[in-house]
């Protein structure tokens, strides 16, 4: 009895323990908390989806922004390289060269581009009588008086009515105006003024605008200081812009949901407003929460751009989660209803089973409660059966046999199952009918004969023809003693497309960074297309540089004879199918041909042959709008887009778009490039490109290591320098450098090139030095080295190192230029020896002679406690030796005395020949004593030493010596001379071959040696 009863109270259901309202409250309390993390789940992913959003067009906006400046600057500096190539450009030629650009046309946003030539204050009025002479009687510099210097506009193209306002303005005479020429003249670079009124606007204080304006310098001056570029000065170009104009059309079709705002400057101050996309009221609607704020620079100025969205800006993703709230609310309410009405028929079915057993004898009253069981069963069945037709997904119940059982109202619109269908009494005729939707049957019918047994379930997922995905899961179950299966179906083409999207988007843009070729690009958009579509072959035509052809883009599925009858032809001479994308370019509009054969039997051969029978275009458009190819979709039946279709297409469109310009400006790059390359392989100086970034981590490593004086630390370890040199990476070397070191490309690739052909070891100091000063901070350093050619012949250079901009910090961009100067060496040293030496003797001419004597005195005037002595030298008799043997003999005699006279003196002593047969030597620290012992010595030498000519003449010559000391108190060198002369002369007299001094005493010539 105890085990009975107790089985039975814990077999007793729910409801026999709560009522139906309480059953029907706990189901509704559970369904809206499952419905409340539905909601709470899509409401955060689309915040989520709606942020990134708004942060991509806030990336594109900024972007397409300082792209458009930095392209209108580029078209400054081709009126700067206009001047750059004439020394004077006539105001018909500057018409002209900007009536080609079309700057109007090709450049929206440009109000005008004008010469602001640099006038002197002194020079004022003959600039104005110059340009009234051109033409322009009327023609005065505004406003008038009298600066240091004016920039009157002188040249403003086009020249219409509104910029003749400005003709003549001079813009250095306002403040904001003028600090940008000053910036642009200073930097070398284009510069921008702050928010202004523009002159053409005629005093309009609605409208703002600005200037950007670059430097002309004189053609061959030097600019690589602030004081030679404001020396070689010559005028200024300028460009003038309204920010409303500028801005026009700068985000394209999805910046009408933004509120864009420009401000000059840090602070977003009202005063400081440039450009506002929504002025006034327009913008108090604009979303505080979707909001970013971005600072640029652009020519040397910031902006600050304020980016909100407007109310339309997340479309209707936010209806999404009210979707799911909404249908959570119903369910819920549909099965705790459901659950009341089950609770209650089976508490009325209790009441009347329990009626039953009381009432058995009366089989009326018990006949009545089974039709009351039977009656509350059918509306428990009719509810079960509303509850599954609202469900969201589709359901379909067969057994293994095929024999469908029942399906719900949603499967019945997923697969558009017609009401004619009897699939109740033949369940094939429904596969049937959902496999011809199928774009691939194949998961379908797998599913089908692969059913999964147990409590395993399979998921698949479905193409439509119509462009939707639908997953499908099978499960198996059990309905009574029958085995059946459980299929599901959900409609994922949303989510599947934006995963799809993102996927291309992603793959694309990895393409787009690292510089795949264009056509690699489009073809992988085609082929994304195709494989979300199996049953549609794309091709993507784009416009030629003329604009009037079209070209192969990407045609990867369809025939060479179909793409080559559309490649290069002009538009309007393209027919049939490929006229219908001549037609959308021309149209720049989406064209959709369901049956290309039922309206022009005539013209459409080449899809016959192409066995195409649809063709969708769609047109390819830049960021900036700008109308680039087109996008075709052709299929091999008559068909019509879905919505599902037409997003992809135009997906893909702005993918192909945004590759095209990237490759467009990819090409200008690499002609840049290499017209870089062209010119620095052809420069006719050495050019070496360098990486010094080990030598700069070394010197970290230093510093870490607690070197502070670097430059000491070299002189005691030379070794350190040596190694430091090392590290030196030569990266790149023109043909003249090549040349200079006797190399060619082979030894560049093998490495054979180092540092030695700049700095050799006996120039280490020099690297030393240079070293120094690019890690202080210098970006420039010039010096005078040496270097081994790969010939093993040592020459020298001279050096000029720079560390480009942007690279000081790592210093592994260094461009290094040589000047091979070896023979200019030579040539000099030639000179300085012709300048300074006797060709005749070898010694010091007069003019060496005495500037060594000139040092002298004037280091005697600093140390008045040192002393000098001064020889004068004369040969005796000299006169009798040309007359008997002649002028050779003479000048053997002259070289003989050289010889002798240099083989006796100090390396600090300076001989040298100040006359004919006249000598002269300089002793520096000696005293007369000293100087007379060294005179004697010499003339001791002089006298015993013959000279035998060629001839075999025998030749004993002698000297006649005069000394004096000098001083540091003497007015000149002169004074020094004069006594050395004068005591020679005393020798001569008193019978030659001896010496005098002149000690500067009462009887000052006194003979201290004498022949013997």
């Amino acid at each position: 009895m105890f085990t009975r009863a107790s089985s039975s109270w814990f077999v007793r259901p729910v409801s026999h323990w709560v009522g139906p309202r309480v059953l029907a409250a706990l189901v509704l309390a559970l369904c809206l908390g499952l419905t409340y993390g539905a909601w709470r789940n899509a409401h955060d992913a689309i915040e989520q989806q709606v942020q990134a959003d708004f942060d991509f067009r806030v990336r594109e906006l900024v972007g397409n922004i300082v792209g458009r400046m930095q392209t209108y600057i580029q078209v400054l500096h081709g009126v700067q390289g206009l001047y750059a190539s004439s020394q004077e450009v006539t105001r018909r030629e500057f018409h002209a060269y900007l009536a080609v650009q079309q700057v109007d046309r090709h450049f929206p946003g440009i109000h005008g581009i004008g010469y602001l030539p640099l006038v002197p204050g002194a020079a004022l009025a003959r600039h104005e009588a110059g340009v009234r002479a051109e033409g322009y009687p009327g023609y005065a510099v505004r406003p008038s008086g009298l600066r240091a210097w004016h920039a009157p506009v002188t040249y403003l193209e086009p020249l219409n009515d509104s910029n003749l306002l400005a003709f003549g303005y001079d813009i250095a005479s306002e403040p904001v105006r003028r600090a940008a020429l000053e910036q642009a003249r200073d930097t070398d670079q284009a510069a921008m003024t702050g928010k202004i009124h523009l002159v053409q606007d005629g005093g309009n204080a609605q409208t703002h605008g600005f200037l950007v304006v670059l430097p002309v310098y004189e053609n061959g001056l030097p600019r690589g200081t602030v004081e030679q570029r404001r020396a070689a000065l010559r005028a200024w170009v300028l460009a003038t812009f309204r920010m409303g104009e500028l801005m026009a059309g700068v985000g394209g079709e999805g910046a009408r949901q933004l509120d864009l705002e420009i401000y000059d400057g840090a602070q977003l101050a009202g005063a400081a407003l440039m450009y506002d996309s929504l002025p006034g009221g327009l913008s108090a609607a604009a979303s505080n929460s979707l909001l970013s704020r971005q600072a640029i620079t652009i020519a040397g100025r910031s902006w600050s751009v304020r980016v909100r969205a407007m109310p339309g800006f997340d479309g209707e993703l936010l209806a999404r989660p009210r979707l799911v709230a909404w249908t959570g609310l119903l369910a819920s309410i549909v099965l705790a209803l459901a659950a009341w009405l089950l609770a209650a028929s089976r508490a009325r079915a209790q009441a009347a089973l329990a009626r039953s057993s009381q009432l058995t004898a009366q089989l009326e009253q018990g006949q009545a409660s089974v039709l009351a069981m039977a009656e509350a069963a059918q509306r428990s069945q009719a509810m079960l059966r509303s509850i599954l037709d609202s469900t969201i997904d589709g359901i379909l119940v067969d057994n293994v046999d095929g024999r469908i059982f029942m399906s719900n109202r949603r499967f019945r619109d997923l697969w558009q199952v017609p009401d004619a269908l009897d699939w109740q009494a033949d369940g094939a005729a429904l596969v049937r009918h959902v496999e011809s939707q199928l774009e691939q049957a194949a998961p379908f019918l797998g599913a089908r004969v692969h059913a999964p047994h147990g409590h395993r379930e399979r998921r698949d997922v479905l193409l439509l023809r119509d462009g939707r995905v639908v997953e499908q899961y099978v499960r198996s179950m059990q309905l009574g003693n029958e085995e059946a299966r459980l299929w599901t179906f959900r409609d994922i083409s949303e989510r599947s497309q934006m995963e799809r999207r993102e996927h291309t988007r992603r793959q694309v843009l990895e393409m787009l960074a690292t510089g795949a070729p264009l056509e690699r690009v489009l073809e992988s958009v085609v082929l994304s297309v195709q494989a979300d579509h199996p049953a549609m072959l794309c091709s993507i035509l784009l416009l030629d540089e003329s604009r009037h052809r079209l070209v192969l883009g990407a045609a990867p599925g369809l025939p060479a004879f179909f793409n080559l009858s559309s490649h290069g032809h002009d538009l309007d001479t393209l027919q049939g199918v490929h006229g219908i994308a001549a037609q959308a370019v021309r149209d720049g509009q989406r064209v959709i041909v369901g049956d290309l054969h039922a309206d022009a039997q005539g013209t459409m051969e080449l899809a016959c042959r192409a066995q195409l029978q649809s063709c969708w275009a769609e047109p390819v458009r830049g960021g900036s709008g700008k109308l680039l190819g087109v996008l075709m979709a052709y299929h091999r039946q008559p068909t019509l887009p879905s919505a599902a279709h037409l997003a992809r297409l135009s997906e893909a469109a702005h993918l192909a778009g945004m590759a095209i310009e990237q490759a467009q400006v990819a090409l200008a790059l690499r002609a840049g490039e290499a017209r870089f390359r062209s010119l620095y392989d052809h420069a006719p100086v050495a050019l070496w490109e360098q990486d010094w970034s080990a030598v700069r981590a070394a010197l970290d490593a230093l510093e870490q290591a607690g070197v502070r004086d670097l430059g000491a630390h070299f002189q005691a370890n030379p070794d350190a320098l040596q190694r430091l040199a090392g590290l030196v990476r030569i990266i790149d070397a023109n043909g003249a450098a090549l040349a200079q070191v006797r190399a060619n490309e082979d030894d560049q690739r093998r490495g054979a090139l180092g540092l030695a052909q700049n700095f050799d070891d006996s120039a280490l100091h020099r690297f030393g030095d240079a070293l120094l000063a690019l890690a202080g901070g210098a970006h420039l350093y010039e010096c005078e080295s040496s270097f081994v050619r790969l010939d093993g012949a040592a020459r020298q250079n001279e050096l000029s190192l720079l560390v480009m901009p942007g690279h000081a910090d790592s210093l592994d961009f260094v461009m290094v230029s040589s000047l091979d100067i070896t023979e200019r060496k030579r040539m000099n040293a030639e000179l300085l020896q012709l300048a300074t030496t006797d060709f005749l003797t070898g010694l010091p001419n007069r003019r060496h002679f005495m500037a060594s004597l000139e040092n002298e005195h004037a280091r005697l005037q600093r140390e008045l406690a040192s002393y000098a002595s001064v020889l004068m030298l004369d040969i005796d008799h000299f006169k009798r030796v040309n007359d008997e043997y002649g002028h050779a003999v003479g000048d053997a005699v002259l070289r003989h005395l050289g010889a002798l006279m240099c083989q006796a003196l100090r390396k600090v002593d300076v001989p040298g020949r100040v006359g004919g047969e006249e000598f002269a030597i300089l002793l520096p620290g000696t005293d007369l004593a000293a100087a007379a012992v060294f005179a004697e010595r010499l003339r001791r030498r002089v006298a015993e030493s013959a000279l035998t000519t060629d001839g075999g003449i025998v030749i004993t010559i002698t000297v006649s010596i005069g000394m004096a000391a000098m001083a540091g108190t003497d007015a000149d060198c002169d004074a020094v001379l004069a006594r050395a002369d004068e005591a020679l002369y005393r020798a001569k007299r008193g019978g030659r071959n001896r010496i005098e001094q002149n000690d500067g005493g009462g009887d000052r010539v006194l003979s201290k040696f004498m022949a013997q």
